[in-house]
């Protein structure tokens, strides 16, 4: 940085600036004006008091640390106070003695993260707290922070003890250490992963916090952090010789799978900060249970592990259809878009069985000729045949990859084997994507189950890769066939005939519907249930106008959110934060191309009006792409497929545009009605 990030003029020390957070912050931004480095300071602690607003600042141990980025400020910049009366900043143990503003130039993102990241992760070092309400004067308060932040070295206070002196910090674009002194044998080796939603302030916090209540209970300890300055994972050889794992994480935790079978510690990240020495001695008591759970859930959505789980029956199975739900998007979305090219290169003839009976034309031109021997409809023929039959193989395996990895969410790998063959079976069967539902979730349990049997010690090591496979293969296959294939066809050939039957007020009743849902969660299960149904029938045998008609209205209805809030940030800019505004603009590319959760960043600051004007404006398009009798045969790609709407793109985007100005006219008129101090364009950084 071109200056100091901060000077003994940006430092209050001993004062009193009132009992409340917009007091000391006013103060505070005051200082960061005298020093030249803000123009407006009034804008500064707004947006600072914004951020407030949304999430408090305040930490254990009587400190805050608030903060913002906005226009007026012109480097980044850190002031402190040290207060003779405490002020109030939400803290679980009470007011805050001790507060640092974080204000950051508007663009200046990374600045800004890496100083929170770096004061965030000292203060929860005692020493260093110890030493700021020590130290004698603002020059040695600038020389600590100096040190914790940009890492540079600093004399001790003078009137700080030999135990208040800070060790050097680790920078902020460095992981923590994953190395601890080495410990006396027979002691317990744990390793821990911190992560929250933004990877930033906690993560980090929450790293330090268990590494020094580690040190102080003498046991070897190492932590990977998942946080907004990247990651260095385990070398393999530390995770293997580790007898305990915690999760200290919001989120889910990022290659989860390499801890699978360890003893699991799993809370929250506040836990982490707030209770460090109660988690590591819990660690150390897993460690030595040999009864306690292990790691063996879904690697992906990061659940915990089953045992050990904080969640309910209805999380868990909510966990693993999405794990099974996400696994299969890129399939549909790969395949469906290159069965869509094949029809802008071929024609839509060429999903046909004009030549063969039971073949798709686009497969026998791919089986059949070759760039050296054309089909009679000459090259564009051949090639579009390729594309739709590459992509018609790749939807094909939507029904076993569904099945497969709501197995594996449930089961880990074991799962994957009677999983995918349930998938399969329920395909061979006319059961479809209900039938891989169902299928998934049985073989997970079997697997499950399987997994949990007290077997010799000569056999356990037979148990993953063969006893569960074969074992659950067999009896979910069993099931399947014998029990449950004419049940699941049934209700799958009654839904299709249903579907094909649609006509009039059912047909705009079950658009509604279907807009609703999709603009419900942006992007969560009730919306990946919906889009779920729409591409069910996508490259399945007897797919037809029912079918096309409702996946053009579920991506129409999708691409409402995401335009609805471009368009409402562009005709009332006012109504938004800076950072929303940045959003919106994305916003538009994002909605075009059919990507729902473009709106997450809006709805998560204000769901009460943002998600009920979304489904207002869903249930609009919904409803009138029904009416319209839109169709779409590509699962994706937004505006960037109307070719694969048979002729009718033009209604596809009166729908679409139709849904959009209602849900940006119901969304600016729902924020007329919030408290005007929540309604600034100030420009405010979330942690």
């Amino acid at each position: 940085m071109s200056q100091q990030i901060i000077t003994p003029e940006l430092v209050l020390l001993d004062g009193d600036a009132g009992a409340d957070a917009d007091s000391v912050i006013a103060a505070l931004a005051g200082l960061v004006a005298n020093a030249g480095r803000c123009t407006d300071p009034a804008e500064l602690a707004e947006a600072a008091m914004a951020r407030e607003r949304k999430s408090a600042t305040g930490l254990p141990g009587g400190i805050a640390i608030p903060h913002a980025r906005v226009a007026s400020v012109t480097t980044a910049t850190l002031a402190m106070a040290r207060l003779t009366r405490k002020a109030e900043f939400g803290a679980p143990d009470g007011p805050a003695d001790i507060v640092f503003l974080i204000a950051a130039p508007e663009g200046a993102a990374g600045e800004h993260m890496k100083v929170l990241s770096s004061l965030a992760r000292a203060l929860v070092r005692p020493d260093f707290v110890a030493a700021l309400r020590a130290a004698p004067d603002a020059a040695a308060v600038v020389d600590l922070v100096n040190e914790a932040v940009e890492g540079k070295p600093a004399p001790a206070p003078a009137a700080a003890t030999p135990a208040a002196t800070p060790a050097t910090e680790t920078p902020a674009t460095e992981t923590p250490t994953t190395e601890s002194p080495a410990a006396e044998p027979g002691t317990t080796r744990i390793v821990a992963v911190t992560a929250c939603p933004t990877g930033i302030a906690h993560t980090y916090m929450a790293a330090d916090a268990l590494k020094l209540a580690a040190e102080r209970a003498g046991v070897e300890f190492a932590v990977e952090t998942q946080g907004s300055t990247g990651s260095t994972p385990f070398a393999p050889d530390v995770i293997a010789a580790a007898d305990v794992v915690v999760f200290a994480t919001d989120v889910g935790v990022k290659g989860r799978d390499r801890f699978v079978g360890k003893p699991v510690v799993a809370s929250g990240v506040k836990r982490a900060i707030n209770e460090p020495d109660a988690m590591i001695a819990e660690a150390v008591r897993t460690a030595r249970d040999p009864r306690a759970a292990t790691v063996a859930g879904d690697a992906n959505a990061g659940a915990q592990a089953p045992a050990a789980s904080r969640v309910g029956i209805g999380g868990q199975l909510k966990q693993a259809l999405l794990t099974g739900v996400s696994y299969m998007i890129p399939f549909v979305a790969a395949g469906g878009l290159l069965m869509a090219l094949g029809f802008l290169l071929a024609g839509y003839e060429i999903g046909s069985s004009t030549v063969q009976e039971g073949t798709s034309d686009g497969l026998y031109y791919a089986l059949h000729y070759s760039l050296w021997d054309l089909p009679p409809g000459g090259l564009m023929q051949y090639l579009g045949g390729v594309s739709f039959a590459i992509g018609n193989l790749a939807i094909g395996l939507m029904v076993a990859v569904l099945a497969g990895y709501i197995a594996y969410a449930i089961a880990d790998r074991p799962g994957l084997a009677p999983g995918f063959t349930a998938g399969l079976i329920a395909v061979a069967v006319n059961a479809g994507f209900i039938g891989g539902l169902v299928g998934g979730l049985l073989a997970g349990v079997v697997a499950l189950w399987l997994s949990r049997l007290p077997l010799p010690p000569w056999a356990r090591g037979l148990q993953p890769v063969v006893i569960i496979p074969l074992v659950g293969t067999l009896v979910t296959g069993f099931i399947m066939f014998a029990l449950l294939a004419r049940p699941l066809s049934w209700i799958n050939t009654s839904l299709e005939d249903w579907l094909n039957s649609m006509s009039g007020s059912s047909k705009v009743i079950l658009g509604i519907v279907i807009g609703l849902m999709m603009c419900f969660d942006l992007g969560g299960p009730v919306n990946k249930a919906a889009y779920a149904f729409g591409v069910a029938g996508l490259g399945l045998a007897g797919a037809g106008v029912a079918q096309w008609e409702i996946m053009a209205a579920v991506m129409a209805a999708g691409m409402v959110p995401p335009l609805a809030m471009a368009l409402a940030t562009t005709l009332r800019p006012s109504t938004f934060t800076e950072p929303e505004r940045e959003n919106g603009k994305a916003a538009w590319l994002l909605g075009a191309s059919f990507i729902s959760e473009g709106a997450i960043p809006f709805a998560a600051a204000d769901p009460f009006r943002v998600i009920p004007s979304m489904m207002l404006g869903g249930a609009v398009t919904g409803a009138l792409s029904m009416a319209l009798s839109v169709q779409c045969r590509a699962p994706h790609g937004g505006v960037f497929v109307l070719f694969a709407m048979n002729g009718t793109w033009w209604k596809f985007l009166i729908a679409i545009v139709a849904g959009v100005i209602v849900s940006a006219v119901a969304v600016l008129a729902a924020k007329q009605y919030q408290p005007s101090r929540e309604r600034t364009p100030i420009p405010a950084e979330a942690a």
